[in-house]
């Protein structure tokens, strides 16, 4: 029987094909895991899930449906069973190199979601290509645990990129940490040229050590010491400040990018009042804040430590200021002498317990001259 115009016009549109080429398929079959194409040749062209996408738990049936238009690249001409071995991912791999390619020529920044997360880094896919962030081109600091990235978007950049048909072979290299540097150091600048000695600038407290708190200032870290954080002594910053607590700080310094804070503002100075309160002759209160071979300094209020000399301790003859007094003991005395322009007071309780006003002033002109 002779053929029919219409086989002999398939037959026509029927064609060799060979590894490498791109062929058009239309799909007739779909299965969660394969895809079957009418590619126009003697046998049919088939694509696997793994040749069709890297992205995983994929269902090729919710991706392409029956009749769908399909390009790809032939892979081999017979699987075995007859049928040609073609690839999506390839293809569109082979057609990503060239963006890629022209991403590392222009130090574009790239935009792709992590796709598995490996112990020396992480893998992002750029339109089916597969692209490497080493750990250490992650981020500016050390990170142990890279699992928070995995299905998250990150920008980077590729810092390099050697082709090659051997998907093996291929060296493609993604850089985040590049950019991270470079936003940190662009609002450091941003702070910087905004901030001068004097200012109150609001913070976060991002770290607390012995020694003090790192600020976060919106972009650069500022150092709030221990003598800094109050008029008073300070003990364990950890005590005063949780991380993430905000607080208004003064800057006190600044010297490149190292930025010093204090919370030691001017108006809460408590000697801006301590005339008023400690002028000579006034009878005061205070805690024993530490002791000396030659006396006590005894804490009227924060910021404000008077000095309780050895000879004004008592009317007996004291060797030590310990052998009488305990650190934290709340103690009353006589203020006799007060220079504002020093910041220093002088105690006595020995000149409370003076009998007349000759040995009172014989007390005083002797804390003078021993202070």
């Amino acid at each position: 029987m002779s053929e029919s115009f219409e086989q002999l016009l398939d037959a026509e549109e029927m064609k060799d094909i060979n590894v490498g080429d791109i062929v058009e398929g239309t799909v007739i079959s779909v299965k969660e895991d394969e895809i079957v194409l009418d590619i126009k040749c003697k046998s049919e062209g088939i694509i696997t899930i793994g040749e069709f996408t890297s992205r995983p738990n994929v269902d090729l049936t919710k991706e392409v449906k029956l009749d769908d238009k399909i390009k790809a690249i032939v892979v081999k001409k017979n699987d075995g069973e007859g049928q040609v071995v073609l690839s999506v991912k390839r293809l569109a791999a082979r057609e990503s190199s060239k963006r890629i390619e022209e991403a590392y020529n222009n130090k574009e920044v790239l935009k792709a979601v992590v796709s598995q997360v490996r112990e020396g880094g992480l893998t992002v896919v750029v339109e089916e290509t597969e692209v490497f962030i080493p750990a250490s081109l992650v981020s500016d600091m050390y990170e142990k645990d890279l699992s928070k990235y995995n299905g998250q978007e990150i920008e980077f950049v590729i810092t390099e990129y050697v082709p090659n048909q051997n998907p093996r072979k291929r060296r493609i290299i993604g850089n985040r940490k590049q950019l991270v540097v470079a936003e940190k150091e662009a609002k450091q600048k941003e702070v910087l040229d905004n901030i001068k000695v004097g200012d109150v600038v609001k913070g976060k407290v991002k770290n607390i050590t012995s020694f003090g708190a790192f600020i976060d200032l919106g972009g650069i870290d500022g150092l709030l010491h221990i003598s800094e954080m109050s008029w008073g002594r300070v003990d364990n910053p950890a005590k005063l400040f949780n991380v993430d607590d905000e607080i208004d700080c003064l800057v006190k310094e600044i010297n490149g990018k190292k930025i010093a804070l204090s919370l030691k503002f001017e108006n809460s100075n408590p000697w801006l009042n301590a005339a008023d309160k400690y002028g000579v002759g006034a009878i005061v209160t205070g805690k024993v804040a530490r002791m000396t071979d030659f006396g006590a300094f005894v804490e009227l209020e924060p910021g404000i430590d008077a000095l309780l000399h050895v000879s004004q301790i008592s009317k007996e003859r004291v060797e030590k200021p310990e052998d009488v007094l305990k650190i934290g003991q709340e103690i009353e005395a006589k203020v006799v002498d007060f220079k504002p322009e020093n910041k220093k007071i002088s105690l006595s309780i020995k000149a409370l317990l003076a009998n007349d006003d000759a040995e009172v002033k014989a007390d005083e002109e002797e804390v003078k001259e021993e202070v």
